[in-house]
C-alpha cells in the first residue's frame, strides 16, 4: 500500500508559519512515551466506510472552536524538491509518502484554523475513511516511521528544516490512538506542533497544530465524528 502523510512537509509548513523561539513549558506539555492503545469509548464507532462529503459535514466549524478562530483557504500542495535527510524509516516510505498533502484513505476531509487569541496559534484536522484494518495499519506504520528517528532533516529547495521527533501520551478516546509531539527549527527559530490520530472505527480523526489547541479540541472533534449517522 502506498502511503502519502501530512506530517512532514505539510507540518513544517504549520509550524514555521507561526515559528518562534519560545520554550516547551510555554508551548504544551512534556512530552511522555507513546502508546497506541485500545480503549471502549462511551459512543458506539463508526462502524460504516464514509463518503468525503460526509467527512466534510463532521469537520470542527468555527462555531464548535469557539471565538477568535479563523477558518483558512485550503491551498494546493506543492512538493517540488523535498528530500528527508537522516531517516531511513521515512526514507523507506519514498519521496512521494514523504511530501504527500494526505494520507492515502479513500475518503478524506480536511480544515485548518488561526487562533487570533493566541499570537497566530494554528491547528488543522483532518478526515480519513476506509476499511478500519486500512486505517489501523496505515497510521501506525505512519506514525512509527515519523517517530523512529529522534533528529532529521527536512530539505526543501534552499531551506532546511531540524525536525525532531518524540511520542507522546494519547488520551483514550476511540479504539485507537496515536499521538506525537514534533519540534521544527529553522534559520535560528523553533516551534512544536502536536499531532493526534484517533480511530473511531470507520474513521481516523486526525488534529494538529499548536498543543494547547490540540488538546482542547480533540475530543470536541471525536464526539462530532461519533454522530454521523
Amino acid at each position: 500500500m502506498r502511503l502519502h502523510t501530512t506530517t512532514v512537509l505539510s507540518l513544517t509548513a504549520l509550524a514555521l508559519t507561526g515559528c518562534s523561539t519560545g520554550s516547551a513549558d510555554s508551548i504544551g506539555p512534556t512530552p511522555s512515551t507513546a502508546v497506541s492503545a485500545h480503549s471502549d469509548g462511551d459512543n458506539a464507532p463508526v462502524s460504516a466506510s464514509q463518503s468525503s462529503s460526509a467527512l466534510a459535514e463532521r469537520l470542527l466549524d468555527e462555531r464548535d472552536l469557539g471565538e477568535g478562530y479563523v477558518r483558512q483557504p485550503q491551498r494546493p500542495e506543492r512538493h517540488h524538491d523535498v528530500s528527508v535527510i537522516g531517516c531511513p524509516a521515512l526514507e523507506e516510505l519514498g519521496v512521494e509518502a514523504v511530501v504527500g498533502g494526505s494520507l492515502d484513505f479513500s475518503h478524506k476531509a480536511k480544515a485548518s484554523f488561526t487562533y487570533v487569541g493566541d499570537g497566530g496559534s494554528q491547528v488543522s484536522e483532518e478526515l480519513y475513511s476506509d476499511t478500519e484494518t486500512r486505517l489501523s495499519k496505515g497510521v501506525a506504520r505512519i506514525f512509527e516511521a515519523m517517530t523512529s528517528c529522534p533528529t532529521y532533516q527536512v530539505l526543501g529547495g534552499s531551506t532546511s528544516v531540524t525536525v525532531t521527533a518524540q511520542k507522546a501520551l494519547a488520551a483514550r478516546f476511540g479504539d485507537e490512538q496515536w499521538s506525537q509531539l514534533l519540534t521544527f527549527s529553522s534559520g535560528g527559530r523553533s516551534s512544536i506542533v502536536k499531532q493526534t490520530a484517533v480511530r473511531t472505527g470507520a474513521v481516523v480523526v486526525v488534529v494538529s497544530g499548536s498543543p494547547g489547541l490540540v488538546d482542547a479540541h480533540l475530543a470536541k472533534a471525536v464526539d462530532k465524528v461519533r454522530r454521523i449517522r
